[in-house]
């Protein structure tokens, strides 16, 4: 038989572990036996698994074997004497089931450590992987805000052409006054429909406690059509005003508007002109 062959096979390993058939483990006995070698080799794959189990043996509390001791004492009934077996010799697979309880024990720690540290790494990469899934999320979110604001800045544009290229509408040019010669603003007005809008292209910016507000002059009299701030691009939409009116107007009020306007601090005005 080519020892060193058999010896590489694993099965001196599977008998140390009692993993071997009944006929299998009768053979192995039956080499060992015959050839020095083997039972050499099966000394030495037990001390090595004897030296492991030692490197990951843990000490009991000193509390325990007390404990031990004392229901020893404590117990009335005499102790029970149990025959072994006749011992074999180790090279005879005498102590191989000690060694495989051993191992067993050994085993049984590595795989709760193995188990351990894979249900570390796992939750590791889940939570690597509800983060990126939440940052995902998030740029989702900023995604549709933007495509929503587009959306809504396209819809503005869209009814200001509306506005501007409809020939119902009356563009009224509104310039600046004494007081702000620098302003300039327009508002689109279409006599049938009652709708105004208006458009700021030059207006200072006010305080807190101040607003603009729109006037019409409608038979010589002031009617309010809506309070504003400079702080808009694009086309405001603002009060309803009938037929009739000659002139509009821009005024500083306090905020909310008044109901009459405050003729001092005209800003910009400008002259309905008939098409």
């Amino acid at each position: 038989m080519n020892v060193e062959a058999y010896i590489s096979s694993g099965i001196l390993e599977a008998y140390v572990l009692g993993e071997l058939s009944e006929q299998e483990r009768l053979e192995v006995e039956k080499n060992l036996k015959l050839y020095p070698e083997l039972r050499k080799e099966l000394a030495l794959i037990e001390e090595t698994q004897e030296q492991l189990l030692m490197k990951t043996a843990i000490a009991p509390r000193p509390s325990v074997k007390q404990s031990l001791f004392a229901k020893i004492d404590s117990s009335k009934q005499p102790p029970k004497v149990v025959q072994l077996p006749p011992r074999l010799p180790r090279a005879l697979g005498g102590e191989s089931n000690a060694g495989f309880w051993k191992f067993s024990v050994a085993a049984s720690l590595a795989v709760a450590l193995i188990t351990s540290y894979l249900a570390y790494d796992y939750r590791d990469k889940w939570k690597k992987t509800e983060s990126n899934l939440a940052e995902l999320t998030a740029q989702n979110q900023q995604m549709a805000n933007d495509y929503n604001t587009v959306n809504q800045r396209l819809d503005a544009i869209e009814n200001d052409l509306r506005v501007t290229n409809n020939p119902d509408f009356n563009r009224i040019l509104m310039r600046g006054t004494a007081n702000a010669p620098g302003a300039l603003a327009s508002v689109y007005w279409n006599d049938k429909t009652k709708e105004v809008y208006l458009s700021v292209q030059d207006l200072k910016k006010l305080s807190q406690e101040n607003q603009y507000q729109l006037w019409a002059i409608i038979d010589g009299k002031p009617v309010d059509a809506g309070v504003f701030d400079s702080n808009f691009t694009g086309l405001l939409k603002m009060k309803e005003i009938g037929s009739g009116a000659a002139t509009f107007a821009v005024t500083i009020e306090p905020r909310g508007g008044r109901s009459t306007p405050s003729l001092e601090t005209m800003q910009v005005a400008g002259n309905v002109v008939k098409s």
